[in-house]
Parts: structure tokens; sequence; C-alpha cells
């Protein structure tokens, strides 16, 4: 079996579900262009609230635990009563847990996130901790075939660094989720790691915008250019999602797109780590790209019906009955 190491952040999160807001929409403001509202001063009841273990790597990690695969986390917690939480979370899932360091005397992380019911969408109010203090130790890294990195916080530059070396030394399979975060503060670190992954994702504004440094400018916003553009950079395989417009892939000069299944939203949260994690799956199991789509968006699609990251993600058995309603083109 496939031995895999998912390195990046992990959080308590709690999930706020409200009718109450009211949607803006500011189009002059182009990089926020619908907020959500609430009176200033109010206080609003909400009828249930969700609890979930978050983070793109520990999201990432149990979709693939849950697909039949063997993979330990890389992180950092708090020795807090939210870190006992979050471990005890991650133990249930079965994602091994050797690696996760246990910070003294900080708090773990903690992510508030409001769901506008209305819309199906939400904001994220995150407080970074723990994982601000994780540093990879490149003895950890030496006994895994594929190492996936998500979302990390802190000295992140450094610790990529770190990680990229030892795949390289190692050959060890590099699979990258670049964040919007990291992205914003280090867009060049983002397309040194893009150039040297063997499996890329990202959402379609993350593809703009790291397309967008390299070039000075975007010159189309068609995924075929965004996806071209970042293969140029040297990914060998590149998943790219647009939420419920679906997810197109592509390598060796081949591209396919699947449409979203949609259904009821519950909560998107996790969808585009539900979506990774299935087609990670599939191509470990060495999948065509058709295949490694589908298992993909039938696992997001199951995704956005619950709160959260992990509530929602199927088994193989399960997601063999519901890639038969998913078209490839």
């Amino acid at each position: 079996m496939t031995k895999i190491l998912t390195i990046g952040s992990v959080s308590q999160d709690i999930f706020f579900p409200t009718c109450e807001g009211v949607v803006l929409d500011t189009p002059e403001d182009l990089l926020s262009q619908r907020k959500l509202a609430f009176e200033l001063g109010a206080k609003y009841h909400i009828n249930e609230r969700f609890e979930s273990v978050g983070g793109c790597s520990v999201n990432v990690a149990a979709g693939l635990v849950k697909l039949g695969n063997e993979v330990s986390a890389y992180t950092t917690i708090g020795n807090d009563v939210t870190g006992n939480w979050i471990h005890a979370q991650l133990e249930k899932v079965g994602i091994k847990l050797d690696y996760v360091g246990v910070e003294k005397d900080c708090k773990s992380d903690l992510s508030a996130i409001v769901v506008d019911q209305n819309v199906e969408d939400r904001v994220i109010f995150s407080n970074q901790v723990a994982n601000q203090k994780l540093v990879i130790d490149v003895q950890k890294l030496v006994d895994f075939e594929w190492i996936f990195i998500g979302d990390l916080s802190g000295a992140w530059q450094h610790n990529l660094d770190i990680i990229v070396a030892a795949a390289k030394k190692k050959n060890i399979f590099l699979a990258f989720n670049p964040r919007q975060k990291t992205i914003h503060e280090d867009v060049a670190k983002i397309i040194e790691v893009v150039a040297k992954c063997d499996l890329l994702f990202v959402n379609k504004d993350e593809a703009m915008e790291i397309v967008s440094a390299l070039n000075g400018n975007l010159q189309s916003e068609e995924e075929a250019y965004l996806i071209k553009e970042l293969k140029k950079m040297g990914a060998k395989v590149v998943a790219l999602t647009d939420g419920k417009r679906g997810a197109w892939a592509s390598v060796e000069g081949e591209t396919f797109f699947a449409e979203a299944l949609l259904g009821k939203t519950v909560d998107t949260t996790g969808a585009g780590d539900a979506f990774a994690s299935g087609f990670f799956a599939a191509y470990l199991k060495e999948q065509d790209l058709q295949t490694c789509l589908k298992w993909g968006i039938a696992n997001s699609s199951s995704s956005i019906m619950q709160y959260g990251g992990q509530a929602g993600l199927l088994n193989e058995e399960q997601i063999e009955s519901n890639i038969k309603d998913i078209t490839v083109k």
C-alpha cells in the first residue's frame, strides 16, 4: 500500500447557519463583489451549530483514508481542550498521528464559520496560532512515497523548501494545493513549487492569480488557457475546480471536463478538499484521468450536503455508485 503524508494546518471549525444576514452586491469592489451584513450591536439566535475538524491537509487525509489508503498527518495542535478534541477526531477517522506535534502553552487553531442558508455560502473567521509554529523535520519525510502539501502557516516558505528538497533527494512524489493566503503572500514561491509537483490542485481563482503573476497579466479566463499555463510551469497533472460548474484535469496534452452533480447544498467548506481526495485516491489506483475526475466530483458533490469537510466523504463503494451519473467530456 502506498504510504502518504499530508502536511498543513488543522483546526476546529464551528459552523453557525443563519438566514438573518443580508447579502450586498458591491460590483465596484473587484476583490469583494458580494458581502454579508448584520446589524451592528444586534444579537442573533442560531438554532443549531456544527463542529468539524478543518484544514485542507487533514480533510484530504480523511478522504484518502476512507478510500482505503494509509495516511499520516504532519500538523500542529496546542495542549488545550481544542487540541485534545482535534486529536480525538483525527484518531477516530483513522489518520496516523505520529507526526502531530503538540505545542505547550499554545492555543489550537479555531475557525468560526457563518453559513448563509439563503445563498448557500459562508464567511470564515480563522484564528491560527499552533500552526504558525509548524517546523518541518526532514527526517520525518523520508519514509513516504507521496507527500500532499495543503494549507501551510508560519514559516511556510522555509517549510516548502525543506519538503521540496527532501522529495527530490528521496524521489518522493508531490501533490500540492496552494491556498489563496500563501499565493497573496509570496506567489513566486508558489510558482517555484508548482514547477516541481506531480499533481496540482487549484480552484479557478487560485489558477488565475498564479498565471497572472507569472505572465504579468491574464490573457484569458478560459480554463484551457489556465491549465496550459500551469502545465508550462512544470506541473505534470493539473486538476482545476470551479464550484458548481465542475472540474477540469489535464495530463500529457489531454484535457477533460466533468460537470458537478448539483443537489442540495448545505455547506461548501471543504468541497475542494473532498474533490482532491477523491481524484488523488483514483490516481493512486492508476485510474485514467476521466475516472479520477469522476471520483473527485462524486466526493465533492457529497461533501457539500454536510457541514464541514469530512462528514460527507464517501467510501469506494459509494463513489462507484455515484459516478454513474457523471459525464466527462
